[in-house]
């Protein structure tokens, strides 16, 4: 599904070159968890944004199902990410402003939908994620494992095809960094989704089909 080829990442501060990605090739299976783990540093979140088309590589290619997609506009990155590609990050990123509903329909509001259609998929994909009785509350109103479940919620609404998590369970205590992580599990088994998760815990690494390292910029499996 993903296959990626001689990719590297590097920039330059103060005048020096600085390597964060060297040589990655790699290739992640339709519907498997994969779990990169690694040191600060290492590289591993420039690896998932690179995969999510949310920074490009110094030189490389990202195919999806044979496409490379930095041969792609702007524009079409954009409605690539929007339609096949799900985004849960350490920190969730909500709007406070708005309701548990209101932020999970954001992603299907931003690709045109009709506000009617935007709600009945946020309150299925709420009801899913064991928010049900949560949608009229705002952020602040929330924990952060139900903060954390609505940025599940949000990333599952366009039915993506890849799911990056970047250190999902990183601001949680353990036992709510686990029923986190039992949903992304359950999603990946249950509907196949490609699970890619950035994790500095073992015990979530060893729950993943397939873990993968990064060291000084380079894959060791």
């Amino acid at each position: 599904m993903i296959e990626i080829k001689n990719l590297n990442k590097s920039f330059v501060k103060n005048g020096k070159k600085i390597e964060v990605l060297k040589d990655i090739d790699l290739e992640i299976r339709r519907g498997e968890s994969l779990s990169i783990v690694g040191v600060s540093g290492a590289g591993k979140s420039t690896l998932v944004h690179i995969i999510g088309t949310l920074d490009h590589p110094t030189s490389g290619e990202v195919l999806f199902d044979g496409r490379n997609v930095y041969q792609w506009s702007e524009a079409e990155l954009a409605d690539f990410r929007n339609r096949k590609i799900g985004f849960v990050f350490q920190f969730h990123h909500l709007l406070p402003e708005f309701s548990s509903l209101e932020n999970t329909m954001m992603p299907a509001l931003i690709s045109g939908a009709s506000k009617k259609d935007a709600r009945e998929k946020a309150e299925i994909v709420l009801n899913e994620v064991g928010l049900g009785d949560r949608m009229p509350h705002k952020p602040g109103e929330l924990s952060g494992g139900e903060q954390q479940r609505v940025a599940v919620a949000r990333a599952l609404m366009m039915e993506p095809e890849v799911l990056l998590a970047d250190e999902p369970t990183g601001n949680l205590d353990t036992e709510t960094g686990s029923k986190v992580e039992d949903i992304l599990l359950d999603l990946n088994r249950r509907k196949r989704i490609t699970l890619i998760v950035v994790t500095h815990n073992n015990k979530l690494a060893k729950r993943m089909s397939r873990s993968i390292g990064l060291q000084d910029g380079k894959v060791v499996e």
